[in-house]
């Protein structure tokens, strides 16, 4: 009886990289969101790392796109076929153990994702082979990952930052108490760097250039010592290669409008929280998760600036699909944390 389902699965569906959960298995899948299509066939040619290769790099006849922006789906049958890819990718390939029935599927979807949006999800999950779709919030999901207590009577302050969205959320009793969900987060910061360098310098680089930038000399806040590196891009005046030394305070300048943005949202965030769950979060703090939590003497920032504690999820990077996941393999406790299709 068990052949006859599929594995059932979790997936952080997000802007800049896909992973997947498997029950009882944990993460195995990891890859970034990118779907390169044949015009002439409307095949699926390569989906995830074989196809982020690919961008930029393709003939006429070939497309490597990002199916999703912000967090939600910009592209809706490409989606389909990627979320069918990622399925299928962790389903038994033995002919004997082949399953007739799909498996469940949770999706994370934004906090701020509108009702278009989220049947859209639910329905490309379920075309793509789901026999059942749920939907978890993000903010919702990284909490179950970081292990805060969501289901218990205290307040819980989750900031997630991803690559297409910032959530900031409290929450308590299984549910969100305040939120902010503001469509600016890592993507955003590398397209900083990219604009500062362009028009500081007359100098175009590309993303994967200005992602390193951010990852080797950005920070929300100043350094014990500043450092520099080199970099090579493209002159805009001569078109030729062209290589310049920048700084991290230079850096620092180039991120400060989003930074502040996500430091707004938190403000923001906890002004609407009431006192007793606000009296929570001053004694247990706040957590970062997702890749933007990675940035630098953020959470020093925050914590100047809120006067909270403030301490970066182990697992910032995983922390949503490991959360997602988890609400899978123990659905009945977390299931007013789900939404189901």
């Amino acid at each position: 009886m068990l052949g006859l389902f599929g594995r059932d699965v979790a997936i952080d569906l997000g802007t800049a990289n896909t992973l997947v959960f498997v029950k009882g298995q944990g993460i195995v899948l990891s890859e970034p969101s990118v779907v390169a299509i044949d015009n002439k066939t409307d095949k699926v040619v390569a989906v995830g790392s074989a196809a982020k290769r690919m961008l930029g790099r393709t003939p006429g006849n070939i497309v490597a796109m990002r199916p999703l922006k912000d967090g939600v789906i910009a592209d809706f049958e490409v989606t389909e076929k990627m979320l069918a890819y990622f399925i299928r990718k962790t389903q038994p390939r033995r002919r004997l153990f082949r399953s007739l029935v799909g498996p469940r599927v949770v999706v994370c979807v934004p906090s701020g994702v509108t009702g278009v949006e989220l049947r859209a999800v639910k329905e490309a999950t379920e075309s793509a082979g789901a026999r059942q779709a749920f939907t978890i919030e993000e903010p919702l999901a990284a909490a179950i990952g970081a292990g805060l207590p969501v289901n218990e009577a205290q307040g819980s302050m989750i900031v997630d930052i991803g690559g297409g969205t910032s959530e900031v959320a409290v929450i308590s009793l299984g549910g969100i108490v305040t939120k902010s969900s503001i469509r600016i987060a890592g993507d955003d910061i590398d397209d900083a760097i990219g604009t500062y360098i362009q028009k500081e310098y007359k100098l175009a680089i590309g993303t994967q250039t200005a992602e390193q930038l951010k990852i080797e000399l950005g920070s929300a806040f100043p350094l014990a010592e500043e450092e520099s590196a080199e970099i090579r891009g493209r002159d805009l005046v001569t078109g030729l290669p062209k290589t310049i030394a920048i700084t991290s305070e230079e850096i620092r300048e180039a991120i400060s409008v989003p930074v502040e943005a996500i430091v707004a949202a938190v403000r923001d965030t906890l002004d609407r929280t009431p006192p007793e769950l606000a009296s929570d979060i001053m004694d247990r703090g706040m957590i970062l998760a997702g890749g933007g939590a990675m940035l630098r003497h953020l959470d020093e920032r925050l914590r100047r600036e809120t006067g909270i504690p403030v301490h970066v999820s182990d697992d910032a990077l995983m922390c949503v699909a490991i959360g997602s996941g988890r609400s899978l393999e123990e659905l009945e406790y977390y299931r007013s944390a789900l939404s189901a299709g």
